[in-house]
């Protein structure tokens, strides 16, 4: 029993290599979960007390377990069994279809990486291209949100860069919970994406049982109290204007509502810039009558060198302005009062969360001369100015929240972002739009055009007065 046996190298170094892997995973592995386990639960306890919405115990379940509880839930559960008698598979082939979708949707939430290295990255850009400006604001109704309400922040979606200003300017209230499409699903992209706590959604291609699945985890979400942020036009708008909402996760929301008493504010957010970064882009994708586009990796490529070489030569004076507006939060259940949720109040709350957006939509420098080129052209930059002026005044009159420049500062900035750009040119006559500009400043003024329409008389019954906006 205890004489020498004598064994192969080999076998000897695979024997002490299955010891070692069998200790860490039992006992070595554990333990250092658990330590870093302790030590984010301390960090995030202490985060919270800096946040007006703690981060909610859902938002920092471990990813595995919420994959777990949501392919287990009944409703989706029984679209397993839907989808497998419907395509006629296997249950156990759609269970696992079910798992891959909800594999692909879940985020993997990290504090530390969203209020360390995500907040920081997203200020630092932010300021980096743009000067930002808040407008419209009403810090007092936002404070006086419920705090055990879910908030979710509704709103235009004018660039990509929405997600980093909004992600930054919301810092001080709560971790953000975004819907991103497929295009952030490339790696490096995706895991980053992910442990800011986004999760994705298809825009095509989704059956009966990936609906499901995005739906009850967008209504988990919301009765754990997670806030978070929805674009309702489902991508970026191509004409410049606010386009029509879709009701898809608004409706998931409203359709749970009864479900849960935990109330849901919505937060209109109106976000609009001096120069959205992808403009050409998205004029070219209107006028081709699709959705569907894509950047050249080439023409990529070209913009980040060229930026990059204005930013070594010390050219670069800023793409303009960038700001965010918010609006009048709206309390689901006081619009709905006591009845129960149905497809017409998802609608209906569309409609409503579109009209606040825009009335809080911000007034930049770039919309506002671009619309005064359109009417009249040329003018001289003293009678643009004068326009500018009367303009001011009647979004005055109608009480919309104004930049804090005067005419002349709008005005010349405006100018100056036209000129380097080279969308106006200077005659004898004074300033019109360059050859080819007109789509790029329809697009532009298209952003404040509503503020300019006929004031209806009466709105309807079912909708509640825009609120009378701050400037800060």
């Amino acid at each position: 029993m205890f004489r020498p046996v004598e064994i192969p190298l080999w076998l000897l170094v695979l024997i002490v290599l299955f010891a070692a892997v069998t200790f860490a995973s039992h006992f070595l592995f554990p333990s250092v979960r658990w330590f870093f386990r302790k030590r984010m639960e301390r960090a995030v306890a202490r985060l919270n007390t800096r946040l007006a919405r703690p981060i909610e115990p859902f938002k920092l379940a471990r990813r595995h377990d919420m994959i777990q509880r949501l392919i287990y839930d009944p409703a989706v559960a029984q679209a397993v069994v839907e989808h497998a008698q419907s395509h006629g598979v296997p249950e156990n082939v759609a269970f696992e279809q079910a798992r891959d979708y909800a594999r692909e949707i879940v985020p993997s939430f990290s504090a530390t990486a969203y209020f360390t290295f995500g907040i920081r990255l997203a200020k630092w850009l932010s300021r980096a291209l743009y000067r930002i400006r808040l407008g419209a604001f009403d810090r007092d109704e936002l404070d006086a949100i419920d705090a055990n309400a879910a908030v979710v922040f509704v709103m235009n979606h004018r660039s990509n860069m929405d997600y980093v200003l909004v992600t930054w300017l919301a810092a001080r209230t709560s971790a953000l919970s975004y819907a991103v499409g497929e295009w952030a699903r490339v790696w490096p992209l995706s895991p980053v994406i992910r442990a800011m706590g986004a999760y994705f959604i298809r825009r095509r291609d989704r059956g009966v049982l990936y609906r499901r699945v995005l739906q009850r985890y967008v209504q988990m979400a919301t009765a754990g109290g997670v806030t978070q942020a929805i674009f309702p036009e489902g991508g970026l708008s191509l004409t410049g204007r606010v386009a029509a909402p879709k009701t898809g996760l608004l409706g998931h929301i409203v359709e749970d509502f009864a479900n849960h008493r935990r109330d849901v504010i919505f937060v209109p957010v109106a976000l609009n810039y001096d120069r959205v970064l992808e403009d050409r882009v998205l004029i070219g994708a209107a006028e081709a009558g699709g959705r569907r586009f894509r950047v050249p990796a080439s023409r990529l490529a070209g913009a980040v060198l060229g930026h990059l070489g204005q930013r070594l030569t010390r050219r670069f004076r800023g793409y303009g302005t960038a700001s965010v507006g918010f609006g009048q939060p709206l309390s689901l259940a006081e619009f709905l009062g006591d009845e129960a949720p149905g497809p017409q109040d998802t609608a209906r709350l569309s409609k409503e969360m579109m009209r606040r957006i825009e009335a809080v939509m911000p007034v930049l420098p770039v919309p506002l001369v671009a619309g005064i080129l359109l009417d009249a052209s040329p003018l001289p930059s003293a009678r643009i100015e004068i326009r500018v002026a009367a303009r001011l005044g009647m979004l005055h009159a109608r009480g919309v929240a104004l930049p804090r420049r005067d005419a002349a500062r709008i005005t010349a900035d405006a100018l100056n972002n036209l000129k380097q750009r080279g969308l106006v040119i200077e005659g004898g006559e004074g300033l019109a739009p360059a050859a080819g500009a007109e789509p790029v400043l329809r697009f532009y003024a298209a952003s404040v055009a509503h503020h300019f329409e006929p004031v209806r008389l009466a709105a309807p019954a079912a909708e509640l007065s825009p609120p009378a906006p701050s400037v800060r």
